[in-house]
């Protein structure tokens, strides 16, 4: 009799691991198809953000098109039109823009 319950026990273990796989599955694969290109994308954006420059155009996230005129570590300054200038966080920034003011993705390119 010790030897029936010792085997149930064992078949029981084994059926709840078989239970876990697919919530595994489930989180691999939004893993590799949500989880990752969002990081690779910020990753992506903060390198952008570091190699801003004078002169750049840009687009911040509250739709407003300005030239770069002065950078400090958070703080930008952006001249919107002739000599009218504000200034804005370095985060708001939404990516840069080419002439015709469209905007590039976040390395400078298209």
């Amino acid at each position: 009799m010790v030897g029936v319950a010792h085997a149930a026990t064992g078949a029981g273990v084994a059926g709840g691991l078989t239970s876990f796989i697919p919530l595994i599955l489930i989180f691999v694969v939004f893993y590799f198809l949500l989880i990752r290109p969002q990081q690779k994308q910020a990753k992506q954006h903060q390198l952008f953000l570091s190699e801003l420059k004078k002169g750049q155009k840009i687009l911040t996230k509250g739709g407003i098109y300005g030239t770069i005129t002065a950078l400090n570590d958070n703080v930008i300054t952006l001249e919107i039109a002739k000599d009218i200038s504000i200034k804005v966080s370095r985060d708001a920034v939404a990516g840069a823009v080419d002439r015709s003011g469209v905007l590039e993705g976040p390395k400078g390119k298209k």
